[in-house]
């Protein structure tokens, strides 16, 4: 995997850093002034105006004069991705029968470096600090279904994602030694599910198991989560792992009979 720390001979920084200066934009920073812009990116007020100013040309970026902010339009960015793939649409009524019956937020994500990206969701309440949408990524190693998507690295694979992930301790039991997160992916492997309590986020739980495509491949996950004051550890194993189950062998039905050239490929 490239990074841009070593870029290759066809590496385009403009290109790059026009795509940093997009990604700075978030829910907690929906407009920015230049000179946050640049802070946020680590770029000078110099560049910071013309990447800004070249993404309002493309309208991808409005601004006032004095504030920017993304537009509508950068959506397209995303869509080829979501509208070449089957997932997301087959995935969606699944997690609508699946919340149906648990009463409980469900979703369905991918692996993409050291993240989970989610393409499909279905909310009951709002459990976490904050909201989740189609497109929002969280570190692979605290989610379960981050850890369901690791534990089917091949081991050069997942010995280059924890010589470069910081396994920080984002919630109080978060998994923070390589050691102990390899035997805990062994574990999940060997189960075939992953339980994950408040590693994530104080409060969280959440139970996740693998979508494989049609050679058996874990290409994406779903999961189930709730809040520790309703459901203790033993509860979610008990009420939630079935139609988990069942809901993830039913989307890779699906996947198994979708048109290969829409087919999720890592």
């Amino acid at each position: 995997m490239e990074s841009a720390s070593e870029p290759t001979s066809g590496y385009v920084q403009s290109l790059a850093r026009g795509l940093m200066v997009i990604r700075a934009f978030d829910e907690s920073k929906p407009e920015m002034t230049l000179s946050e812009v640049a802070r946020a990116t680590d770029l000078s007020r110099a560049a910071a105006r013309r990447f800004l100013h070249t993404l309002v040309h493309l309208g991808y970026v409005w601004t006032d004069g004095r504030v920017f902010a993304l537009t509508p339009r950068v959506l397209e960015l995303g869509f080829a991705y979501l509208s070449s793939i089957s997932l997301p649409e087959i995935a969606q009524p699944y997690l609508e029968r699946l919340v149906a019956e648990v009463h409980e937020s469900a979703s369905v994500s991918v692996l993409d470096g050291p993240d989970i990206v989610y393409v499909a969701r279905v909310p009951t309440s709002r459990i976490m600090t904050v909201s989740i949408n189609i497109g929002t990524r969280f570190p692979a190693y605290a989610t379960s279904m981050g850890r369901v998507l690791l534990a089917d690295l091949p081991p050069a694979g997942l010995d280059a994602y924890l010589s470069e992930v910081d396994l920080a301790p984002l919630g109080p039991h978060t998994i923070t030694t390589p050691a102990q997160f390899r035997e805990e992916l062994a574990r999940i492997r060997e189960q075939g599910w992953a339980l994950v309590d408040q590693e994530l986020e104080a409060g969280l739980r959440s139970i996740a198991a693998p979508i494989r495509d049609r050679s058996g491949k874990v290409v994406a996950a779903v999961n189930i989560s709730s809040h520790a004051s309703r459901t203790s550890p033993e509860d979610v194993r008990r009420d939630f792992l079935s139609p988990l189950r069942d809901t993830a062998a039913r989307i890779a039905a699906d996947l198994a009979v979708a048109p290969a050239s829409r087919a999720i490929s890592r």
